[in-house]
Order: C-alpha cells, then structure tokens, then sequence
C-alpha cells in the first residue's frame, strides 16, 4: 500500500461471538489490510483479548479505534486502543543502588531494541547519577526516610504527568511504594524480584539460599499492586545451580536472569502483548 501507516489494535472486551469478524471488516471499511493478529478467549470469566497489526491509510489513531468499537457486537466494558506500529512508550527508571537492571534496560534502549522512550531515571540515592548521565538521560534525586516518604511519592506522581509517562519500571529500587500510589500507576509498573520469595526474605537471601542448597535461581517480572511481590506475573525464568556454586555465584547467576526477565517484561509491555485477566496476565508471543 502506498500512503499508508501500520498500525497495532489491542481490544480486550467481554466475549461474544463476532468480535475478530467485527475488527476485521472494520479495518477493510479503513481501507486497512490485516499483517498479523493473535486472539485468546478466557471462558472461566468469559473476557476475549486480541492484538492485531495492521496498515491502513494514514489517519487518527482515536477515530480509528472509536469507529472500530462501535462496530463491534458488545456494549461495555471495552478496552479498545489504536497506537501506530512504531509508537515507543514513555517511560521512567527508578532505582536505587543495584546497577544490573538500570544498565541493561539503557544499553537496550540506547542500542534501539526495545520500543520505549527512556525520559529520566529517579533514585533516592545518588549513585547511579554518572550511569544515567552515560545515557544523557535526566537523573532525578528523590530522597525518602519513613517522614518523607509521602511527599517523595508526591514528587514522583508530579514527573509522571509532567513528562506524560505511560511506564514507570522498578529497576531494583528497593523502597515499599504505598498502597495509594500503587493504585495511582496500577497497570503500569512493573518490578523485578529474585525467586527467593517469600522463602529467603531480607538480607543477603543468596546466602541463606545457598546454606540451604537451592537448585535453581530465578527471577520474577510483575505489575505492582498493593499486595507486596504479588502482582499479575509478567515473566519468569529460572537458571540451574550446583553445590559448587559459592554464595557470589549464585547472586551472579541471579543478577543476569533478573536482567533478562526484566527486559522481556517491559518490552512485552511496549509491544502491548499483555493482557491482564484479573490477577494474572495473557502475554502473546
């Protein structure tokens, strides 16, 4: 097609039969032609998801997306989103001193493989200020003690409307964000944690999981809610181990896997390949 856009629909809705018939004769009344799409009906609650691509002649996402949701055979209760193909997310990093996550997700961005706009960093320590300045991304110092922490979480909610941020990602900053804020940024931030929970909590778990001779390491990506470490699973991977491997080895070995499952995690997000069915995620390959 000449003049013409690709596009990425994403619709999730109550289930109903005629709904792919509906999105695709709607797109070819655009004058749209269908590149690729993936669809998932859950019947325990009866909601239906799909993420389609598509390239039609270059128009308004929201027109587009209203006229499509007006032809499809439900009423309400419909998550009908347009964005062109190439559309990057947004997003804001916090961290606090570990620098494995914050340094992958960078070098990914910078490299140009996954489809975000990395617009600052926020910290509440300093540490990480020169990592962030590597990148030219704006660091911003956030401090937070236990009288502070309201106004802390004030100040961040400030930089994501002022800098219209759609993605907030918790790259190993290790602050317990309240329950309000949870719900402000709900369905978009998501954290990493090592497998160990809630088994090995607190301090130095690669040691207390190496005194119990773990067999495995993993890592877990999650949207964040309210309930600590328990949110919509995004991503998971898990790396075998051995009685040879020393406590360092196995925080090594989890450091890497927790970058990995990370970045998956967001760029799945990015991709909007995610679907959340109450308190678990369909994500589309």
């Amino acid at each position: 097609m000449s003049d013409t856009t690709a596009y990425l629909l994403t619709l999730a809705c109550p289930d109903a039969p005629g709904i792919v018939a509906a999105v695709a004769n709607g797109i070819a009344d655009l004058g749209g032609n269908i590149l690729a799409n993936a669809q998932f009906s859950e019947p325990s609650i009866e909601r239906f998801c799909m993420r389609m691509r598509y390239e039609a002649p270059t128009q308004d996402p929201d027109e587009m997306a209203a006229t499509l949701r007006d032809g499809l055979p439900v009423d309400d209760d419909i998550e009908l989103v347009v964005h062109e193909a190439d559309y990057r997310t947004p997003t804001l990093l916090m961290v606090s001193k570990y620098d494995h996550c914050l340094r992958d997700l960078l070098y990914r961005w910078h490299a140009g493989e996954l489809p975000v706009d990395i617009r600052m960093v926020v910290s509440n320590h300093w540490d990480l200020q020169e990592v962030a300045a590597n990148y030219r991304v704006p660091f911003v110092h956030v401090p937070v003690t236990k009288d502070t922490k309201a106004a802390a979480e004030a100040r961040l909610m400030e930089l994501v409307d002022e800098h219209d941020i759609e993605l907030v990602v918790l790259a190993r900053y290790m602050q317990i964000l309240s329950d309000d804020l949870c719900r402000q940024l709900e369905g978009r931030i998501i954290n990493i944690h090592h497998s160990f929970l809630p088994g090995f909590k607190g301090a130095r778990p690669y040691h207390q999981a190496w005194e119990r001779g773990v067999k495995v390491i993993g890592a877990t990506a999650h949207y964040v809610t309210a309930d600590l470490d328990e949110g919509p699973i995004i991503d998971q991977d898990v790396e075998r181990v051995t009685h040879a491997h020393t406590p360092d080895d196995l925080a090594v070995i989890g450091r890497d896997v927790e970058r990995i499952v990370l970045s998956r995690a967001v760029r799945a997000h990015a991709e909007r390949r995610i679907f959340r069915f109450a308190d678990r995620t369909v994500v589309f390959s």
